[in-house]
């Protein structure tokens, strides 16, 4: 999610510039009475500005493929996570410990709680350890279902009878929350996402 970021701010302040120059160019033409319209019917003039975008795209695409190969890019896990969708809820199974189920957290719990409305689950969180690289194997038992966390960068699809595989790997603690991001059925709402890193120490008192 940070090279994300990066490349996100990168272009943003590459077409800020083209935005701004244009502006005194355009503004320029229209404002100055004298201005020598030839000059813009030049041959070199339009190999300029014909060829000049490609370069300006060629300078976005190097880091964008960069971002969507760290994606895909999977560095030896030492822990594997399956995540299950179903109508309509999360079930977690960690590959050496056990499984269980993550709902949210009903109308009749949520009366006098400070929580985050739709994004907290009533049982027990996706626990992960941090500084740790953590393989998803995202599945479905019924429709198709979106496992996603926007604020880590993670949105894998949950096909039935398929597995979608993620990588993740965190440089802090704390609590990331999201939700199914596919219109899966009537309750596509309320499958929200609550994941916490912790330490490696206490990752495994809680899970």
């Amino acid at each position: 999610m940070e090279q994300i970021e990066e490349f996100h701010d990168h272009a943003i302040l590459i077409l800020l510039i083209i935005f701004f120059r244009l502006s005194v160019v355009f503004f320029y033409m229209t404002m100055e009475k004298n201005f020598d319209y030839k000059l813009v019917r030049r041959e070199m003039t339009e190999i300029i500005w014909t060829s000049l975008p490609v370069f300006i795209l060629l300078f976005l695409a190097i880091p964008s493929i960069q971002v969507l190969f760290l994606i895909e890019e999977l560095i030896r896990p030492v822990l594997t996570i399956k995540v299950i969708g179903q109508q309509w809820l999360w079930s977690y199974e960690y590959s050496d410990f056990h499984s269980n189920k993550s709902n949210i957290f009903t109308e009749t719990m949520r009366r006098g709680a400070k929580i985050f409305r739709s994004l907290q689950v009533e049982k027990r969180n996706l626990y992960l350890p941090f500084l740790t690289q953590i393989r998803l194997l995202v599945t479905s038992e019924d429709v198709i279902h979106s496992w996603t966390i926007p604020s880590m960068g993670v949105k894998v699809d949950a096909n039935p009878g398929r597995l979608n595989r993620a990588s993740i790997f965190r440089f802090r603690r704390g609590y990331f929350f999201g939700q199914c991001s596919e219109i899966c059925g009537v309750n596509h709402a309320y499958m929200p996402i609550k994941t916490r890193f912790v330490r490696n120490e206490l990752f495994k008192v809680l899970i």
